[in-house]
């Protein structure tokens, strides 16, 4: 686990050519809006698995009138190396370098754990249980860097499995076979690792301060692990005609209640529910450093503005003792109250310290 001390950005969305030296603590970005901060987190977001914090294709993360590539490098504090982005042959494919060698994407969760909450993530709750199980697979992949490999090997078995169902007279049955074996395999890896990263975490919130981010009780509901290959053999016609895997861990969904108002965390106002996930993010936090080490990578665009006085002063003491904090903001005084901290303004894709 590490920190990021030097990032830089080439033809990366609005920023021809950016560079930041970070240090321990706060990395602090302020600007108006459309300068480029949530880019910055997007770029930091990408040096793990998966497509990043606005999980858009990658050929969009192209600077416009650019080369039509793109490059994000880090160096960290262990003076690893890591880059990704794509080339001219590949535009649409995603390329890992760590130090100077190739490498697979899943490679980088062993480098970095990286949580990042932005205001698309304010509604979670109320929104998709897709949504729900992103967020939960980040947090598990921050605690099991093999989950990654397992979540990709299942969705595309199981995306080779609804296409030969969807043409069922001439589906091999062989291969059928193999195809849920794969799923019923990887599967239950992707369900253990949900269920043990609910449990941990249901732990480490006990043992949240008591301060002004409320509790959240978790359950993870939609699959139980059960005999998924068995399952997958008796769906088959049912499956061919919805056209998907009706069960497998692809249908879990992560419930939140409020604890102290025993309440879905959906009926919850706009504020509840952010200061729910904030306190499930500050928890995690602990765990990952606990588990791992050291805590991982925090990104918050725009969380600051949304707090109240009381919350953020909580928000600005509880990270004070963690690792590396990456915040936006559209005004620095929102930072106010923050000491140890790299500070830089960002306008029209420059990017200045300040």
């Amino acid at each position: 686990m590490a920190a990021v001390t030097r990032l830089s950005l080439t033809d990366f969305r609005n920023h021809r050519d950016a560079l930041i030296d970070a240090q321990d603590g706060f990395v602090l970005l302020s600007g108006p809006n459309g300068a480029g901060k949530t880019n910055i987190l997007e770029a930091v977001s990408l040096l793990t698995p998966g497509r990043g914090l606005r999980q858009v294709p990658i050929s969009e993360m192209a600077r416009s009138g650019g080369s039509g590539t793109f490059a994000v490098a880090a160096r960290l504090d262990d003076q690893t190396d890591i880059g990704t982005g794509t080339g001219t042959a590949s535009p649409d494919r995603r390329q890992v370098r760590i130090n100077g060698a190739a490498a697979a994407v899943n490679s980088l969760g062993e480098r970095l754990a990286v949580l990042w909450l932005t205001p698309a993530m304010d509604r979670l709750f109320t929104d998709s249980a897709g949504g729900r199980r992103r967020f939960l697979d980040r947090l598990t992949l921050a605690l099991e860097p093999g989950h990654a490999h397992h979540a990709a090997r299942y969705e595309a078995a199981m995306r080779a499995r609804n296409k030969l169902l969807d043409d069922e007279l001439d589906a091999d049955p062989d291969w059928l076979s193999a195809l849920e074996a794969q799923m019923d395999e990887h599967g239950s890896a992707v369900g253990e690792a949900r269920a043990r990263t609910v449990a941990a975490l249901t732990e480490s919130i006990t043992m949240l301060p008591d301060d002004n981010y409320p509790r959240g009780a978790l359950a993870l509901e939609g699959w139980a692990n059960s005999d998924l290959g068995s399952v997958l053999r008796a769906n088959r016609s049912r499956d061919a005609a919805a056209g998907r895997a009706t069960e497998g861990p692809h249908r879990h969904d992560l419930i939140v209640t409020h604890i102290a108002k025993d309440q879905p965390a959906a009926r919850g106002s706009t504020g509840e529910q952010k200061a729910l996930l904030l306190g499930l993010v500050l928890a995690h936090s602990e765990l990952v450093a606990v588990r791992r080490g050291a805590p991982p990578i925090l990104l918050l665009d725009e969380v600051a503005a949304h707090l109240d006085p009381d919350r953020r002063a909580a928000l600005f003491d509880r990270l004070a003792s963690y690792g590396q904090v990456w915040m936006t903001a559209t005004e620095a005084a929102l930072f106010d109250g923050i000491t140890r901290a790299t500070r830089f303004h960002v306008e029209a894709g420059t990017i200045s310290a300040v």
